[in-house]
């Protein structure tokens, strides 16, 4: 946790200095935190305050004093088992609690969805970048130019201005459709937990949402270059909020238009029962074999796919010889 608020160093003479961490050298800018969910719980628990007041207290060696570090926080996160299962809930996939997890404005599911198209896209564009990293300054501004994109200096310059010189607030009618949505949001999300007793939101709809929500519509008039935030700022920031954390909050495998659906869902778990009594412990496997073997009992090729990958990452099987062994474990 040192290393991202702050530190206190003794020096060769043998006096205490203070020493700013990533978050306090990045007053004013961007701190990006990636493998965020390795972190040990004390240093995730250290950062609740820069997060919440933009400040950080230290109180070490007899140095008493208060740090800013007004500083946006953009960081990533893996699943529990390194892949998201469209089998469990996001509740499952997500090890962070939720007072950590509430402190972010907007919260994305990154999936690894298998798409042709999609992946000929990304593809182009890594390509894309390659290509124009090697190109000399002249070629590249030319071809920036020419579709028509903002050159990244000219880009900067209009970031700066508007932080600099833009100071929306919020105006009455904005900030009535504001308050209204917040309170709709609020009911759905308690009428949807009343559904399903002893179940729990991923990211708790609370509070802090409401100034995420303000603060999505204050930057959105600065890029404007506006002094009063529109409704038609409210209303875009809304949708960037429910396509974001609320979906992220309230995605279920049972309930969401994703791939998996109840019936497949009842028939991968049929199949994990059926390769739990095929191999007993300690009994070592042909996985093609046991995928054929399935098909003649009536089981999908994809579902007793999606069993071996669940109970792999389960720990249950271990794969053996580049998945093509399959090994059960406990």
């Amino acid at each position: 946790a040192a290393g991202l608020t702050a530190s206190v160093i003794k020096d060769s003479k043998g006096e205490f200095f203070l020493e700013g961490g990533a978050m306090v050298l990045a007053d004013g800018g961007v701190i990006c935190i990636d493998e965020f969910d390795k972190m040990r719980e004390t240093d995730r628990v250290a950062i609740h305050e820069a997060m919440e007041q933009q400040t950080i207290s230290v109180a070490k060696a007899g140095i008493t004093t208060v740090l800013n570090c007004r500083a946006s926080v953009l960081a990533a996160a893996n699943p529990i088992f390194g892949r998201y299962d469209d089998l469990k809930d996001v509740g499952e996939n997500i090890d962070l609690m939720t007072t950590i997890l509430s402190r972010f404005d907007c919260i994305f599911i990154v999936r690894d969805v298998r798409d042709a198209e999609r992946d000929r896209n990304i593809a182009r564009h890594v390509m894309g970048v390659h290509i124009n990293a090697s190109l000399s300054v002249g070629a590249s501004s030319s071809s920036a130019a020419s579709s028509q994109e903002i050159p990244a200096d000219k880009l900067k310059k209009f970031i700066t201005y508007c932080r600099d010189r833009c100071a929306p607030r919020l105006g009455e009618e904005a900030a009535a459709v504001l308050s209204g949505q917040y309170v709709h949001i609020r009911n759905r999300v308690r009428e949807t937990l009343a559904e399903k007793p002893g179940s729990s939101a991923a990211v708790p709809i609370t509070i802090r949402q409401l100034e995420a929500l303000v603060r999505l519509s204050e930057a959105l008039a600065k890029m404007r270059l506006s002094a009063e935030v529109s409704v038609a700022d409210v209303q875009e920031a809304l949708r960037l909020f429910k396509v974001s954390t609320l979906a992220a909050s309230q995605t279920n495998p049972q309930q969401s238009g994703g791939p998996v659906g109840v019936v497949v869902l009842e028939e991968v778990k049929r199949a994990e029962e059926f390769l739990r009594r095929r191999m007993g412990l300690r009994v070592t496997v042909n996985a093609k074999q046991m995928i054929e073997e399935a098909q003649t009992q009536g089981y999908s090729s994809e579902a007793i796919k999606r069993g071996i990958f669940g109970l792999v990452q389960r720990g249950d099987i271990q794969e053996l010889n580049q998945g093509k062994i399959l090994r059960r474990i406990r």
